[in-house]
């Protein structure tokens, strides 16, 4: 077994659609919380991408995915970066065991959303739905996050060969 830790960090944009765990949510973009990105800067998926890549001793994301303006990965799903990260891991050997994911955003309202970010997660991982463990928190209105400037998250992942 091999364990991995991802973080990833976005600002806010007004502009933007706000993604979280592969959904979503359309009061991000209502209260001005979409997230910028060189892709749709999922930040959950991508500290989860991370984590895996992490636990396989393979870097990082933005070492497979560059964010390099005009390339492939401009303005793309996350949720093909995370398919793409299992096919990494599992050429190598390993398969996916489980993760703890801890959002921080002080707005909108994350945990209505989560079972239906498991449920997302876990079908383009490959999966069940219980092997997602998903958590959302406030930093209770300190730094940019608790400023509403931006939205962070954080997984632990645990792979298998």
């Amino acid at each position: 077994m091999r364990i991995g830790f991802g973080y990833d960090v976005h600002a806010c944009s007004p502009e933007r659609d706000l993604w979280l765990g592969g959904i979503l949510l359309p009061e991000g973009r209502e209260q001005g919380l979409g997230l910028d990105g060189h892709s749709d800067a999922d930040v959950l998926v991508h500290a989860l991408c991370d984590a895996i890549l992490g636990a396989a001793n393979m870097r990082d994301i933005g070492y497979h995915f560059p964010p390099v303006k005009g390339n492939e990965f401009e303005g793309i799903d996350s949720k093909v970066l995370l398919r793409r990260t299992m096919r990494l891991v599992r050429d190598k050997g390993y398969e996916f065991g489980n993760c703890d994911c801890t959002i921080c955003a002080e707005a909108p309202k994350i945990n209505p959303h989560i079972p239906a970010m498991q449920r997302c997660l876990a079908d383009v991982i490959g999966t069940d739905a219980d092997n997602i463990s998903i958590k959302a928190t406030t930093t209770e209105k300190l730094g940019f996050v608790g400023h509403k400037e931006g939205m962070a998250a954080y997984a632990v992942v645990l792979l298998n060969n």
